[in-house]
């Protein structure tokens, strides 16, 4: 795994990204961050998903994927999906230590996560896939209506708009907001302090807590993702997409 890197901690394990500065979601890093939540599903009691103070994930790396046809791109969202969901699912508990911005995928990441910590400063994070003529995906905005209230989902969904810790903390979409240098022991701490539970009893709590989500995105998982294809591949979305491919 060259795009995921595991750190083990005692009984817990840092799942970092490491997909140079803006660890853009590829296939690549897709294939590698599955097998690391698999990995870690069978070794560890808790995981935090880090990744850089720069950038903790930029979202979809587009010069990439604009280079895949449908069904390349279908095979792709197939496995983004799946690797969230898994995340999302993870008997174990998790914190995303939200060290840089957190745009679109990468915000999709942190949603999966049991808890958010987000570094204090300029960190922007949101769902601005409305600003590339795309939809923000089914699983993704379930899991945002279930973190903030369904006003402040439709404010980060229908207006794209990127946001500071101190503004997302308000709304619940992070939970604590730390110092660069304190954001990873603070998660680790966090994850210690909920792993030494009861395994069992943490696991079928959270399965609870996951259940109607999981459920509600398989009953729709191909009809949305076409829909996101019809999307991706129009013509105008595409002069968008090619736009902002630039800034990569």
């Amino acid at each position: 795994m060259s795009k995921v890197i595991i750190e083990s901690r005692e009984h817990v394990a840092i799942v970092r990204l490491n997909n140079g500065v803006i660890n853009a979601i590829n296939q690549n890093l897709v294939e590698d961050l599955s097998q690391a939540v698999h990995q870690v599903k069978n070794e560890s009691r808790g995981m935090v998903l880090a990744g850089g103070t720069k950038f903790f994930c930029i979202g979809f790396d587009l010069p990439m994927l604009l280079k895949l046809d449908q069904n390349g791109m279908s095979e792709f969202l197939d496995k983004f999906d799946q690797v969230v969901l898994d995340l999302y699912t993870l008997p174990i508990p998790t914190v995303c230590a939200i060290g840089g911005h957190a745009v679109a995928g990468g915000t999709i990441l942190a949603l999966a996560c049991d808890y958010r910590f987000v570094a204090s400063g300029r960190k922007f994070m949101g769902l601005n896939e409305i600003n590339i003529g795309v939809p923000v995906p089914c699983l993704p905005d379930l899991l945002l209506r279930q973190i903030v209230s369904d006003r402040a989902a439709n404010e980060i969904v229908y207006r794209g708009q990127l946001i500071e810790p101190e503004a997302a903390l308000n709304i619940g979409l992070v939970d604590e907001i730390f110092t660069e240098n304190k954001l990873e022991e603070r998660a680790l701490v966090k994850i210690s302090e909920l792993a030494v539970l009861s395994q069992p009893a943490f696991s079928l709590i959270k399965g609870n807590r996951v259940r109607e989500n999981a459920l509600k995105f398989e009953k729709e998982r191909e009809s949305s993702k076409q829909q996101f294809l019809d999307c991706w591949f129009r013509e105008p979305v595409k002069e968008l997409l090619l736009e902002a491919a630039k800034k990569f």
